[in-house]
């Protein structure tokens, strides 16, 4: 039996259709179980936040598994494989803020993110430190309400930062879906981990041709 990690919310959902030509879709019911079987007999699925995906797939929980490369790049994939992009739940990792916000001389530049590692890095490798303020959610209300300057959060369409009056300022790095295998598992189930691996890269070639 290999267990796979599925992130839940929008990755789940754009998986799915991938899931579904390669014979794995799931044979439950996805919005309440949080393991559930899928059409093959050798394969089961965790459906967990995106957050949890590395932790179970490097700790032997589930042998792959499915997540953001924004959440890869936060947690570290040093202890992953990290085989294949998948190509879906695209977007973008950006600074944003006020239109006209410039570096300031008399503190730290505010930060608001769920990214305080990507953030941290992102303005070290400038020779910036800054202060970072943890955020889960809401993230375009912090400059307006002056919690911070700017924030770090993944853009998709745009829509939410120009409703809220934020422009994009800096481009950190460009963000979708990857999978992932937990490396002790490449060993010891080598075989049954490759033939899915072959058939979700043949399935994401075919969808991307």
């Amino acid at each position: 039996m290999l267990t796979l990690a599925l992130s839940k919310g929008r990755i789940l959902e754009e998986t799915l259709p991938t899931l579904q030509a390669i014979g794995l879709q799931p044979a439950g019911d996805i919005d309440r179980l949080l393991r559930v079987p899928s059409r093959h007999p050798e394969v089961q699925h965790l459906i967990i936040r995106p957050t949890d995906v590395p932790t179970y797939v490097e700790y032997g929980a589930a042998d792959f598994g499915i997540v953001g490369k924004d959440i890869l790049m936060e947690h570290g994939s040093g202890s992953l494989y990290e085989p294949l992009d998948l190509g879906i739940a695209q977007c973008r990792l950006m600074v944003a803020g006020l239109p006209g916000t410039k570096p300031l001389r008399h503190r730290r530049l505010r930060v608001a993110t769920k990214y305080p590692e990507i953030t941290r890095r992102y303005f070290a490798q400038q020779g910036k430190q800054v202060e970072i303020i943890k955020l889960y959610g809401s993230m375009e209300l912090a400059p307006l309400v002056e919690l911070a300057d700017v924030i770090v959060d993944l853009v998709a369409t745009g829509k939410t930062l120009k409703a809220n009056g934020l422009v994009v300022l800096e481009h950190i790095a460009d963000v979708s879906s990857r999978l992932v295998v937990n490396k002790a598992a490449m060993k010891t189930k080598h075989a049954a981990l490759r033939y899915w691996l072959d058939r979700f890269r043949e399935a994401t070639e075919t969808a991307h041709a």
